[in-house]
C-alpha cells in the first residue's frame, strides 16, 4: 500500500509542544502532512490570537475558567487553521497557473509524478473547449497534506472547576483534548503516543467521526506511535474490540528520536521493522476483522473492504539511501522526518535565539537527560536557554519553576492535590525532606534536573511569529533527536525536500553514522548506564532484566551483520563501516558486560 502520486513519502511528526504549532499553515498547501501537538490549550489559544491579528479576522476569547474551555479552545484553533490551509489552496486552484509566482512555487514542491504536473501539460496544449474539464480535474488534484493532531496519552491530569471541586474524568486533560479534536472541522487523524490510556480509548467511541460513515469510509483516523509490534497488535486489538479501526501505525525508534525517549528492553529498530514487515499481513487481517465483528455488534457502519492501514516509521533518518531503503526494503508506506526539519525556518516554529544555539552546538551537548516531569528520560540540549535559566535559579538557591499550566502535576508525594516534580513547590519540599537523609549529591542532582517543559516547549511558537510568552516566560527547551547535531546549516523548504528526495544532497557532519548504527550506539551508551545504576541497587531482578537487554542488543547486531552480508543497504564503503562498528559495539557490550558483578 505505497503512497499515492499525490502525496508526499514523507511527514513532519510533532516536535515539543511548540515547534510544529503552526507547520500545517506553512506546508500542507504543499501536500505535506504533519502533526501538531494540542496538549497546551493555552499555547493554541494564544497563538489563534496572533493569527486572527495577522490576517485580520475577528477574535474571542475563550478564557480559561469557562465551562469546557480546554476542547473548546482546541477546537477553535484547529478550525482556524484548517480554514487558513483551505484558503491557502482556494488561492491555488483560482491563481494564473501560467505565471503565478506561488503556484510556480508549488510546483517545485510538489512530488514530480503528483497528478497536477500531467495534468497541467494537457490544459496548456489543450483546446479550448477541453481546457474547461482539465481545469476541474487539476483543481481536484490540489489537495492539502493532512492536518494531524498528537495526544500524549500519559499527559491526562484530572482537573478541577475553579471552585476547586474535581470535574468528571471526560475534563481531564488528554480526554477533553480528543474532543477538542473529535468536534473540530480538521478530517486529519489523532496520534497516540506513549502507551495506552484505556479511559482515552474507551472516551473516542463517544464520536462518530472515528466510525465508519455509510460509505464505509472514516472521517478521521487514529493512529497509534510504537515502538514494537507486541505493543501494536495489542493497543491496535484494544480499540478494534471497541469498532476504532487503527488506520497507521507509526513506528519510532526508542531512543534514536527527539523528545521523550521510551527504550525498549534493548530491541533494535531493524528486527523491529522485520517482525512489521514479515507480519503485516497478519497484523491487518487481525485489526479489521476484529473491527468489524464489533461494529456489527454495535449495529454500525461497516468498513470499506478496501480500508488501508499504513505502516511508517521515524527516528534518525538522515539521508535519501537510508529513507529509501526503509521504505523499499520493510515495505513501508512512508517515513516520518523530525528534528531536520527544526532547521528549515518555512516549516517549523523556532525562534532566531534557539535557531542560533542549535547551530553552534556541539554534538557532545546532546544528551539524554532527566528533566521530564514524567520521569522519562528526555532528549535535551545543554546549550539552550531553558537549561540556562533552570541552572541560574539553582545557582540562585531557588531551585524549580513556577507552575503556571499544570499539566504535568502528577505528584502526591507531598500534598494530597498533585503537584509537578519541576515546580519550585516541589523542589522545595524535596530538597528539605532531603536534608534529613544521608542522600547522595548525584541523587539531589536528579532532582534539580527537572524542568518546566509546559512553558520552554510552547515559548518558540508564541516567539517565532513575533509574540511575547505570557509572563514573560522567554527560556526555550530544546528538544532534538540525536539525528540533528549531524546537519549545521539552516535550509529552505525545497532544499530539505530535495535532499529527502535524493536530487541533492546537504553537506552534512562526515562522522554521521548510519541510521541503525546510531541508534545501537545508543542502547550501548544506555545499557551501560543501567549497569552503573543497578550496581548500586545491586538486585537480582535488575540482573536479570540487564542479561535479558544485553541478549536483545546481541541478537539485534547479528540481524544487521547478516542484513548487511545479503542486501545491499547503502554504498559499499558505508557497509565496510558499518560492519566494522557492529563488531566493535558488539565486543563493548560483551567486555563491560562481563566485567559487572551484581553481588
Amino acid at each position: 500500500m505505497p503512497h499515492t502520486a499525490s502525496q508526499h513519502s514523507f511527514h513532519i511528526p510533532v516536535m515539543g509542544l511548540g515547534y510544529t504549532v503552526d507547520t500545517p499553515v506553512k506546508v500542507a498547501k504543499f501536500g505535506i502532512s504533519s502533526v501538531v501537538s494540542i496538549m497546551d490549550d493555552h499555547l493554541l489559544e494564544d497563538m489563534r490570537r496572533l493569527y486572527c491579528r495577522k490576517n485580520q479576522l475577528d477574535y474571542l476569547e475563550i478564557k480559561p475558567d469557562s465551562i469546557d474551555s480546554r476542547s473548546k479552545r482546541i477546537t477553535a484553533y484547529l478550525d482556524l487553521i484548517s480554514q487558513l490551509v483551505a484558503d491557502q489552496l482556494e488561492y491555488l486552484k483560482q491563481c494564473d497557473w501560467s505565471n503565478d509566482p506561488q503556484f510556480a512555487n508549488y510546483l517545485t514542491l510538489i512530488p514530480k509524478k503528483h497528478t497536477v504536473h500531467n495534468l497541467l501539460s494537457l490544459y496548456f496544449n489543450a483546446a479550448e473547449l477541453d481546457k474547461v474539464d482539465l481545469a476541474t480535474l487539476i483543481k481536484s488534484a490540489i489537495v492539502p497534506g493532512r492536518i494531524d493532531v498528537n495526544i500524549m496519552t500519559k499527559v491526562d491530569k484530572l482537573n478541577y472547576d475553579k471552585d476547586g471541586n474535581l470535574l468528571p474524568r471526560e475534563y481531564s486533560d488528554a480526554l477533553s483534548a480528543l474532543k477538542g479534536f473529535a468536534k473540530s472541522k480538521v478530517n486529519g487523524s489523532v496520534v497516540f503516543s506513549a502507551g495506552m490510556n484505556p479511559a482515552l480509548y474507551g472516551y473516542a467511541e463517544n464520536f462518530d467521526c472515528f466510525f465508519p460513515e455509510h460509505s464505509g469510509k472514516i472521517q478521521k483516523g487514529i493512529i497509534l506511535k510504537v515502538s514494537d509490534y507486541r505493543s501494536a497488535l495489542i493497543q491496535g486489538r484494544f480499540l478494534a474490540k471497541k469498532g476504532l479501526f487503527v488506520s497507521e501505525f507509526r513506528i519510532e525508534s526508542g531512543l534514536n528520536c527527539g523528545g521523550h525517549a521510551f527504550a525498549t528492553d534493548g530491541f533494535l529498530i531493524g528486527a523491529i521493522l522485520e517482525e512489521f514487515k514479515t507480519n503485516r499481513k497478519e497484523l491487518y487481517e487481525t485489526i479489521f476483522s476484529t473491527c468489524q465483528q464489533a461494529l456489527a455488534l454495535q449495529l454500525k457502519n461497516p468498513l470499506c473492504s478496501s480500508q488501508e492501514m499504513k505502516i511508517t516509521y521515524q527516528g534518525g533518518i538522515g539521508t535519501h539511501a537510508e529513507d529509501s531503503f526503509l521504505k523499499e526494503y520493510y515495505q513501508l508506506d512512508g517515513t516520518g522526518w523530525g528534528s531536520p526539519f527544526l532547521l528549515v525556518p518555512e516549516a517549523t516554529a523556532v525562534d532566531l535565539d534557539t535557531l542560533d544555539r542549535i547551530l553552534k552546538s556541539k554534538k557532545s551537548d546532546y544528551f539524554l537527560s532527566y528533566a521530564s516531569p514524567l520521569g522519562v528520560p528526555f532528549h535535551n540540549l545543554r546549550n539552550s536557554s531553558g537549561e540556562e535559566q533552570r541552572k541560574g535559579r539553582i545557582e540562585k538557591n531557588q531551585p524549580g519553576s513556577p507552575c503556571y499550566k499544570k499539566f504535568l502535576a502528577l505528584n502526591t508525594e507531598f500534598t494530597e492535590k498533585p503537584i509537578c516534580t519541576a515546580s519550585r513547590q516541589y523542589q522545595d519540599l524535596k530538597v528539605k525532606a532531603m536534608a534529613t537523609q544521608n542522600v547522595a549529591k548525584t541523587e539531589l542532582g536528579r532532582i534539580q534536573e527537572k524542568d518546566c517543559l509546559c512553558e520552554g516547549l510552547s515559548a518558540p511558537g508564541i516567539l517565532s511569529v513575533g509574540g511575547t510568552p505570557r509572563r514573560n516566560l522567554f527560556a526555550v527547551t530544546i528538544c532534538p533527536g540525536p539525528n540533528l547535531a549531524y546537519f549545521k546549516n539552516t535550509y529552505s523548504l525545497k532544499e530539505m525536500i530535495d535532499h529527502i528526495y535524493g536530487k541533492i544532497s546537504l553537506k552534512l557532519d562526515p562522522d554521521r553514522p548510519h541510521v541503525f548504527v546510531k541508534e545501537l550506539q545508543l542502547y550501548v551508551s544506555y545499557f551501560k548506564n543501567e549497569i552503573e545504576q543497578s550496581i548500586k541497587e545491586g538486585t537480582a531482578k535488575n540482573q536479570k532484566k540487564l542479561d535479558k537487554f544485553r541478549e536483545n542488543l546481541i541478537e539485534g547486531i547479528a540481524y544487521y551483520q547478516d542484513l548487511v552480508n545479503h542486501v545491499s543497504i547503502d554504498s559499499n564503503d558505508l557497509i565496510q563501516k558499518m560492519k566494522s562498528q557492529f563488531s566493535q559495539l558488539k565486543s563493548e557490550i560483551e567486555s563491560f558486560s562481563k566485567e559487572i558483578s551484581f553481588e
